[in-house]
């Protein structure tokens, strides 16, 4: 589209984005101004940020949006956007076009659209950082190095991740997580009214803390260096959590792209810590109205952008039902929080999942639970199988689920059986914790197993986690990871021209 010297129209609104660029809060803002217009309407944004050029485009064509025009006056950029594609304004011959509920229903990538094959294989998330990246995640969260230059370090490790999932052969990849501290707690540094702190720093804000020192050394935890999320308002999301990422790593592969958020239960139980969050909320019902707000944020802007999955991690599911009480409280994942009786919890989390998910299209969504990822020693994980969790799984408005099943703690698969039958299954294939490599035969037996509950469609394959769960404790290296990933993705080849063979023998 050309330049012009002015709109053709005058905007039914309009607002200044400044600086911003779309991975970077602009396109929550323009969200924010659009949705209160009818269909038809129009809205003008004022920009200085180039690579909005780019980028709004493309944003308009997936939400179903058209951009009319745009000006150039200096380095202030002005862009009209009609609400609705191909809309008109009142008192024009075609009559206006109906915004979907969900602006991402209509959008054009889908799982089913980019034909991810029949045991599609990927990663749950994260890969192992590389240490100069480490460096730098510490150096920027002590103040000491500015975000625009960690982005560069982490752009680099992003891309030596997806290089050597490349290299793997998987179907899907992820950025490896390697902007981020660790799966969850990230989205503390994230937020408004929320810091990513010490442990050992809460001790000013609790009411006994003696008492609270005494907790976390019964439960093992190094309070000077652990960190941990502490609400000390009411939680806004001014930029993205992970939109960003996803935007950085689509510039280094053309292979469909899976994001991985904490769900809205863990959330919840990490950022409830009752010394600190009560002086903004009541009690964590309130504060998880605000988490469920935040992450359907999220979620429609990455499912717009192009996410191929969103992954929503809820590993604290299985802490409710297998921890052993100790004072009310678990560090399993982060989870300081204390809970109530497990089938209040599983019904709150229930609730929680439903809320977040709700209206959105079930084939890109995904939920992920497996037992704890802490710790290489197997004896200390949590253990038990998905028996107590069905009822809560079945309910869930997702179309895959990504299992722990390569450790004998997951328990039976055929308990899966119970499943609703439209969903896909992540089979944990691998176990992350080991430096082992499994064999293509444990493998192909794990996998063929599956095959034969669920049917050949419905079966992805993967490792029971991530590969780096918390970036200072890696539990593999990344040459293991890519090893135990090309096994996967041998076997996923060999299983699907074995069917393909068979369905040839049939026709014939």
């Amino acid at each position: 589209m050309n330049w012009s010297e002015q709109h053709p129209l005058t905007p039914d609104a309009r607002f200044d984005g400044g600086d911003l660029d779309c991975g970077n809060g602009l396109l929550l803002l323009i969200r924010r101004n659009i949705d209160p217009l009818e269909s038809g309407q129009h809205l003008e944004i004022l920009s200085t940020d180039a690579s909005v050029e780019e980028d709004l485009p493309s944003w308009c064509r997936l939400t179903g949006n058209a951009l009319v025009s745009r000006t150039r006056t200096g380095p202030v950029r002005s862009y009209l956007i009609r609400k609705g594609e191909g809309a008109r304004r009142s008192g024009e011959s075609d009559p206006p076009r109906e915004r979907s509920p969900v602006s991402v229903i209509a959008a054009p990538v889908t799982a089913a659209s980019l034909k991810l094959p029949p045991l599609a294989v990927m990663g749950i998330g994260s890969w192992p950082r590389p240490g100069w990246l480490l460096r730098a995640l510490h150096e920027r969260l002590s103040g000491r190095l500015s975000d625009d230059e960690f982005q560069r370090y982490a752009d680099d490790a992003v891309q030596l991740a997806v290089a050597a999932q490349e290299r793997a052969g998987v179907d899907v990849v992820t950025d490896g997580e390697q902007r981020r501290d660790n799966y969850a707690s990230f989205v503390g540094a994230r937020l408004d009214n929320c810091q990513l702190i010490p442990l050992s720093d809460l001790l000013p804000y609790v009411t006994d803390p003696n008492h609270f020192a005494e907790e976390l050394r019964a439960l093992d935890i190094p309070a000077a260096e652990v960190r941990h999320p502490a609400v000390f308002g009411k939680l806004k999301r001014s930029r993205p959590l992970a939109v960003h990422e996803l935007q950085r790593v689509q510039r280094f592969t053309s292979r469909p792209v899976k994001i991985a958020l904490p769900g809205p239960y863990l959330l919840t139980r990490t950022m409830w810590l009752e010394c600190v969050a009560d002086k903004a909320y009541p009690d964590r019902e309130e504060l998880a109205v605000d988490i469920v707000r935040v992450l359907r944020e999220e979620l429609e802007e990455l499912l717009t952008a192009g996410a191929a999955l969103v992954q929503f991690d809820e590993p604290v599911l299985t802490e409710v039902v297998f921890a052993r009480p100790r004072a009310g409280r678990s560090f399993m994942c982060g989870a300081l929080g204390e809970k109530r009786a497990s089938a209040e919890e599983l019904a709150f989390a229930g609730e929680l999942l439903q809320a977040v998910l709700e209206g959105f299209p079930r084939d890109r969504l995904a939920l992920h639970v497996c037992r704890g990822n802490w710790t290489r020693d197997e004896s200390v994980a949590l253990s038990g199988p998905y028996t107590p969790l069905l009822g809560l799984f079945q309910k869930v408005p997702v179309g895959t689920f990504f299992l722990e099943m390569a450790t004998p703690r997951a328990g039976d698969l055929d308990l899966l059986r119970e499943l609703p039958t439209n969903v896909r299954i992540g089979l944990g294939v691998v176990n992350q914790k080991l430096d082992h490599v499994e064999s293509l035969e444990e493998i192909t037996e794990r996998a063929e197993a599956a095959i034969r509950l669920f049917g050949i469609n419905r079966v992805f394959l993967n490792p029971d986690c991530g590969f780096a769960t918390f970036a200072d404790n890696p539990l593999a290296s990344a040459e293991i990871a890519q090893s135990k990933l090309e096994r996967i993705v041998a076997v996923a080849r060999k299983l699907r021209a074995t069917e393909s063979k068979s369905i040839q023998d049939t026709m014939n």
